[in-house]
């Protein structure tokens, strides 16, 4: 028996077209689910390799997680679901999250819809004995100077894990996350793509590497796996060391 093979399982991951979210997706896939994924943009067509997305083989709805509304009024193309990964996220930068307008923004994204996700798709799991994989930060674990807004929700993110996996297991609803550090996407080019913060981020990393999308992804195929069913409201630090 392969515990890590997902043929027929009906997978979601919400922000699923580029970063962590798309390889989480394409991991899935790869082992056989069938994985719909969602993001901001109109359809797939508007997404490119060049800022890492790789929508082959996935099925893709718009979702502007921002919106309340939007989440509410979502008619899903599926009519199972056997896990579901909320891997949105947003961070503003040069201290927009110092004003109001921006925090809430950050926050909208990165902790309220989360909530809103997680519960419309509550019936479908609990149906499915299904998992809920959410994906935050080792930024929950320490200050962020510059990003109050990012670290608050991200906090936030793993308190809402532990309880919602208190919640829901009498749901038959297991529920687990992801905190990723450094890893090499699209929201981390302030740092990536800067030679000196970029050095004097990896010498911080025990592993001396920046994290990948494929690194997230074994960590959510395990979790979405028979070999984590006793894992109940545990946020998995997937780091390369950066914290310790």
């Amino acid at each position: 028996m392969n515990e890590l093979d997902f043929t027929g399982k009906q997978m979601l991951v919400v922000g699923g077209s580029s970063g962590i979210g798309n390889g989480i997706a394409q991991a899935f896939r790869a082992h056989g689910a069938t994985v719909h994924v969602c993001g901001t943009r109109i359809s797939a067509a508007d997404y490119s390799a060049d800022e890492g997305s790789d929508l082959t083989g996935l099925h893709y709805s718009q979702l502007n997680v921002a919106d309340p509304d939007a989440i509410a009024k979502l008619k899903p193309s599926f009519a199972t679901l056997d896990c579901l990964v909320l891997a949105q996220g947003a961070v503003i930068y040069q201290r927009g999250e110092f004003e109001m307008e921006g925090f809430r923004k950050v926050i909208e994204v990165n902790l309220m819809s989360l909530m809103a996700c997680a519960t419309k798709f509550h019936p479908m799991l609990s149906k499915s004995m299904g998992t809920l994989i959410i994906v935050s930060s080792t930024a929950a674990y320490h200050a962020t100077k510059g990003n109050p807004a990012y670290n608050a929700s991200k906090t936030g993110a793993v308190g809402l894990t532990r309880t919602l996996a208190q919640a829901w297991a009498e749901d038959g609803i297991r529920v687990n996350g992801i905190a990723p550090g450094l890893v090499d996407t699209k929201m981390t080019k302030v740092t990536t793509e800067n030679p000196k913060r970029l050095a004097g981020a990896i010498a911080n990393i025990p592993a001396k590497r920046l994290g990948t999308p494929r690194d997230m992804a074994g960590a959510a195929l395990f979790l979405a796996s028979p070999l984590s069913s006793y894992i109940v409201g545990h946020t998995l630090v997937v780091d390369g060391g950066l914290i310790l």
